[in-house]
Formats: C-alpha cells, sequence, structure tokens
C-alpha cells in the first residue's frame, strides 16, 4: 500500500513541475497534450522524489541510523503531501480549482484522443504482459528468463542492496568495497518500493511499464508533431518493436538451400545474427526488457526533445533560403537569444539528474540536443541546459565516483571487423539494413527544415557510438544506436505512410518496405518468446534460509567472499560480494583481474598465513564455500580456510559453509 501512495506522490509532484517546465502553448500539431503532461509527470516526479528519498536516507546512515529507508522515506513523503495539500488549497481557494487554470488546453481534439486512449491502452497492456512473461515471483520464487536474466543479476542484487541492506553509501554488490561506477538509482528506487512493501517484481514491472509506456506515447506525439500523421505516430511505435535488419532474409536463404527451413524456424530459440555480438540480442526489444533504466530515461530525453522542438521549428521557420538561412542561424542575434531561460535550465537538471539512472541515455539526448541546437534559435538556452546537466553529472561523479569517473577516448568502427569506411558501411547494412543508411534517401525526401533538423540530430548519437568509447567495453555503445533508432523511426512511419497514400504501386512498396523494417525484429520476438517460455528460465529462491541469514547478519561494511555468482541465493540477501561475476563489474571500470588473482588464493592455497594476510588486506568479513567448487578453473581447498577461521552458517544440506573472519 506505501508503494502505491509513493507512486501517486511522483505522479502528483511530478505533475506540479512539469507544468512550470511546459508552458501551456499550442505546438500547432494538433496533439493532445495530456500524453505530454502524463508521461511527464511520471518522469519528472519519480525523478525528483527518487533522489530526495536516496540523499536523505543517506544522511540518516551516515548520522548512525540503522533504518535509513525507513526515515528517508516518512520525510519525503511528509513533506509531498503537506506540500501538496498546500497548493491544492491555495489554488482551490483562488480559483475554485485543485488543478489550476494555467494548464493550457490538454485536450486539443477529443475524437482523436478517443482513437489514442484504445492505443495507449492496447500498449499498456502488451507491455505489462511481456514485462510479467521474463520476470515474474510465484510463491517466493523469482522465475527469469534465458534471454534476461544475465543483466537482471547486477539490476536485482543493487535492489536488494537497499531493500534489505543499508547500501549507504552506494557500493557495487559484485565489487563491494568500493565506490560505485553503475547507474544505479533506477535500481535504488525499485528497491524502495520493494522496501514499501510491493513484492520486487511488481515494483520493478511497473515503474519499466510506466517509463516505456510514457517515453512511446511521446514518441508517438513526436511523430505526429513532425510528420502530421496519425498512422506515422502509431507506425513509429510498432517499429520501435521490431528492429530493421537483412538479418532474416539470409538466415531464411542459407536454410531453404539446405531445405531445413520450416523446421529450423520451429525449433530455433536463439537469437540470429552474422555480425559482432548480434546474436546476443543487441538490436531488438530485448535491450528494453533487460535494461529497464533505459526506458524510463528515454522518456526524460523525450520530454526534452519535445520541449525544444518549439525552438527547432522558431529556427526553421525563418524565410531565408539555403547558405543564407544557416548563416542567419549562427550570426545573428536571434539565433542566440534565449528564449525561456527558466525551462532550459529545468531541462539541463531533468538530464543532469538523470546520469546515474542511465548515462548513456543522457548522452544521447545531449548528443540530440545539439544537432538541435546548430540549427535553432535560442541558442544560449540550448548552452544552459548542456552546461547544467553536465555540472549535475560531473557532481555525481565526484560523489559517487572515486577517480576519474570516464576515460573518453577515440575508437573508430564501433563492432565492425573491418574498421575501413567500407566496412564499417557494409557493417551498418549488414545489422540494420537501410534504415541507418537510408537516411542519406530521407534527407532528399524530406521537404521541410524541421524534419531534416530532427533526423539529423536523430543520427547523432549513431556518429558517436562508432567514434568514441567510454568504457572498457565498446559493445556498451550499443545503447547509443538504440536511442537513434527510437528517434528514427519516426521517418520510416512518415515513408510507409506516404508511399501507402498513393496509387496501388505505392501501396505494394509501402507493404513490402514495411515488411522489410520488421521481419528480422518479429523473429527476434519469436526468439524472445520461446527462450523465456516455463522451459527457459532461471529461478532464485527469494526467501531462503541463506538469504534470510546473509541479510540478518551482515552489514553495509561487511564483504563476502563468494564463487562468482552471477544471480542466486547470495545476491538475493543485497550483500557486498567480494568478487561476483566478472564481467559485471568490468565493463564497468573496476579492475576485476586483482581481485580474481586474490580470491583464487584465499580458496586454493594452503598456507594460513598467507589467508590472513590477504584477508585483512582486502577487508573481508567472511568467506563463502560451496562443495565441489573451483575458482579459475582451479580446485579450491576448504581445510585451510577452516583451520584458519571459524564456521558461523551451514545450510541444511550442508553443501553451503560461511567462515567469519574477523
Amino acid at each position: 500500500m506505501l508503494g502505491i501512495i509513493y507512486l501517486i506522490l511522483c505522479i502528483l509532484i511530478g505533475r506540479e513541475l512539469i507544468m512550470i517546465f511546459l508552458p501551456p502553448t499550442d505546438s500547432g500539431c494538433g496533439c493532445n497534450r495530456i500524453w505530454i503532461i502524463s508521461a511527464g509527470a511520471f518522469g519528472v516526479g519519480v525523478l525528483v522524489l527518487g533522489w530526495g528519498t536516496y540523499m536523505v536516507s543517506w544522511a540518516f546512515s551516515a548520522a548512525g541510523g540503522q533504518n535509513p529507508l525507513f526515515l528517508g522515506n516518512l520525510i519525503i513523503m511528509g513533506f509531498s503531501m503537506v506540500l501538496l495539500i498546500m497548493l491544492y488549497w491555495k489554488r482551490y481557494r483562488k480559483t475554485g480549482k485543485i488543478f489550476g487554470k494555467n494548464e493550457g488546453k490538454l485536450v486539443s481534439d477529443s475524437k482523436l484522443l478517443k482513437k489514442e486512449m484504445i492505443f495507449a491502452s492496447i500498449l499498456t497492456a502488451f507491455l505489462i504482459w511481456i514485462m510479467f512473461y521474463v520476470f515474474y515471483i510465484h510463491k517466493d520464487i523469482l522465475y527469469m528468463g534465458y534471454t534476461v536474466y544475465g543483466d537482471y543479476a547486477p539490476h536485482t542484487a543493487m535492489m536488494r542492496s537497499f531493500s534489505m541492506g543499508n547500501n549507504f553509501p552506494t557500493e557495487y554488490p559484485h565489487f563491494g568495497g568500493q565506490d560505485v561506477k553503475y547507474h544505479f538509482m533506477f535500481q535504488f528506487f525499485v528497491g524502495n518500493l520493494e522496501y514499501l512493501g510491493l513484492r520486487m517484481d511488481i515494483a520493478y514491472n511497473i515503474a519499466s511499464v510506466l517509463g516505456l509506456a510514457g517515453f512511446l506515447m511521446i514518441l508517438y506525439n513526436i511523430a505526429r508533431r513532425l510528420t502530421g500523421s496519425m498512422g506515422a505516430g502509431m507506425l513509429s511505435v510498432i517499429f520501435f518493436f521490431f528492429r530493421s535488419a537483412f538479418t532474416f532474409f539470409r538466415f531464411a536463404w542459407e536454410h531453404i538451400q539446405t531445405g531445413d527451413l520450416l523446421q529450423t524456424l520451429k525449433d530455433n530459440t536463439s537469437f540470429i545474427g552474422y555480425t559482432t555480438s548480434e546474436d546476443w540480442g543487441l538490436w531488438n526489444f530485448n535491450v528494453y526488457l533487460n535494461q529497464r533504466h533505459l526506458g524510463y530515461v528515454l522518456l526524460l530525453v523525450a520530454l526534452v526533445v519535445w520541449f525544444y522542438l518549439d525552438w527547432v521549428e522558431a529556427g526553421a521557420d525563418h524565410p531565408e533560403k539555403g547558405l543564407h538561412w544557416l548563416k542567419n542561424r549562427i550570426f545573428t542575434v536571434e539565433a542566440w537569444k534565449s528564449r525561456n531561460l527558466e525551462s532550459a535550465l529545468m531541462a539541463g537538471m531533468i538530464l543532469g539528474l538523470a546520469t546515474f539512472w542511465n548515462g548513456a541515455a543522457v548522452i544521447g539526448g545531449l548528443l540530440i540536443l545539439f544537432g538541435f541546437a546548430v540549427f535553432s534559435d535560442g541558442k544560449a538556452d540550448y548552452a544552459v541546459t548542456a552546461f547544467t546537466a553536465v555540472l549535475f553529472s560531473v557532481l555525481q561523479a565526484k560523489i559517487f565516483i572515486w577517480g576519474s569517473a570516464v576515460e573518453t577516448t577515440f575508437y573508430w568502427g564501433f563492432l565492425s571487423e573491418d574498421k575501413s569506411m567500407k566496412g564499417v558501411v557494409w557493417y551498418l547494412l549488414q545489422m540494420s539494413g537501410i534504415f541507418f543508411l537510408g537516411i542519406i534517401i530521407l534527407l532528399i525526401v524530406l521537404r521541410k527544415r524541421t524534419q531534416r533538423i530532427a533526423l539529423f540530430s536523430f543520427f547523432i548519437p549513431v556518429i558517436f557510438a562508432f567514434t568514441i568509447s567510454m568504457t572498457p567495453d565498446i559493445t556498451v555503445n550499443h545503447k547509443y544506436l538504440m536511442i537513434s533508432y527510437a528517434f528514427m523511426t519516426v521517418f520510416w512511419a512518415w515513408a510507409v505512410v506516404r508511399l501507402f497514400h498513393r496509387i496501388i504501386v505505392g501501396k505494394v512498396l509501402a507493404v513490402v518496405l514495411a515488411f522489410c523494417l520488421t521481419v528480422t525484429g518479429i523473429y527476434d520476438f519469436v526468439v524472445i518468446l520461446k527462450d523465456n517460455d516455463p522451459g527457459h528460465r532461471v529461478t532464485v529462491n527469494m526467501d531462503s534460509a541463506l538469504t534470510r541469514w546473509l541479510a540478518d547478519n551482515l552489514t553495509h561494511d561487511d564483504l563476502i567472499l563468494t564463487p562468482e555468482y552471477s544471480v542466486n541465493e547470495v545476491t538475493m540477501s543485497g550483500v557486498m560480494m567480494y568478487m561476483g561475476w566478472p564481467y559485471y563489474a568490468w565493463s564497468a571500470g573496476y579492475d576485476t583481474y586483482s581481485r580474481a588473482d586474490k580470491a583464487k588464493i584465499i580458496y586454493t592455497t594452503t598456507d594460513a598465513d598467507e589467508i590472513k594476510q590477504l584477508v585483512k588486506q582486502e577487508k573481508i568479513t567472511y568467506i563463502l564455500y560451496q562443495d565441489g567448487m573451483e575458482y579459475e578453473g582451479l580446485t579450491c581447498r576448504e581445510e585451510t580456510i577452516a583451520d584458519t577461521y571459524p564456521m558461523v552458517y551451514q545450510s541444511e544440506d550442508g553443501g553451503i559453509r560461511i567462515y567469519e573472519t574477523r
């Protein structure tokens, strides 16, 4: 119940803030602003109350509080209620209404609204179904599909570190005892909802559905605003779910030649792909199932993009032609004069505060805004937004990360094996079909300046992904391509709609184009369903004796040495592991090799003094041993550990034992 109240407060507070951020103006597209306001209310409200709860809880933890989330929620929820009551009462006395007259017209077209409500209802129902399909709890057993559980391992561990522990100051559960280099706030938000009484799967899925549905409804409205077509808006959402690629055509042709196409389509449960890591599901909807925070932050990015479309339209509407127009977008007072400094500052705060919810999405959003700024009026506002976003990001990095937050280097070619220009182009063609390379055709076909500006800007994150590396694993740059892909669906949807409205040849071409843009993604979605069905799920007992013992006996100051666990009963306790699954920590920027070497020594040495020295040096307070375990390929020796430290826990079946080193 408290979790639901918290969500309602997020939406109500967010609504008050979004009405300040988005002035009651009509974009002229006939869009129903109620979708923008509703999505923005959830996005901004979660952002503000999430951070508020976190910071207050951290303060109480630093002061010695044993249950900081209790006090954090009590103060933030109490303050929010009092603030809302005061606002509503003052507004009611003045206007006779709770929600004021400064909202503008939320509904421009009531007939259109009815169609949109049906569309939004179907979309939301679909998202609820698919989110629970891959992640749900039944009788204390957590079920996670095969295509998603890998990412859920660090995410659920982080959630539990808050809901069952006291992770202040915040550390990374798979690499405890150090700073947190991974954006963790979405996991904190879900963990807090679980703390407030919502079951983890309900909390995780509700937050994910509302975040992604909110983004897609803003995307729909961006499409309507840029193209004037409801069909393009809805089709852009469909294209979002089903990726473009030539992959399926090649796959089908190979199996037609071998004569087993139908059987392969029936039996296959793996993503298909011919480029590096494509078979991971890097480019399909699975990304939004296992990286739930991406969808939420895209909502915030889309909100800021929607706001700045006013600036783009102002710049595009000037009557000058060609280079003269472009020159005036740079060398005139109008091009730089601020249009709404307060909202620009708020836009920067929204993006900046979202950094530790999903940093890649924030960078992608700033790249899109950079493209907007080049051709827009009001460049001073863009500068304010960018400066504020970067300032907030840097401040957070200084708080949470020891040393440098990122290591930016030039890295040409992304995952293309052939780093030549020809090789990169061929790579793009293989993994996305005509979707990205077709930008050249679209730029020629598009007639409106606003459309061309938007399309060019939406493409900039792709350029970034192929030129810049900010993490040890270049694969994570796939998020920038996904961000570009999401927004560029607008123009491919418009192209299909325009073709369909022509004579019979155009209709045929529209159907063919739509098929080419979606068939690989449709097959990928079938694989998602097959590889996450009841026979393809990882299960974890959420309330095992081991989980409860760890949660009850270990604190934030403890560090437990375990096998290289991914997701299991230990990670569900929210404790800090010395070395969990190495990839999670390595890809986030931690030195996993050094710890792996030390852990290997502790588990395999026969020298008690060597164990004592390493345990003291690394501040390890508990060591978990599991029957028959190996570490880094070497057989582990329990007897030295058992002779050195007392055993404090043994599982009912005797297979797991824990030793305390203090």
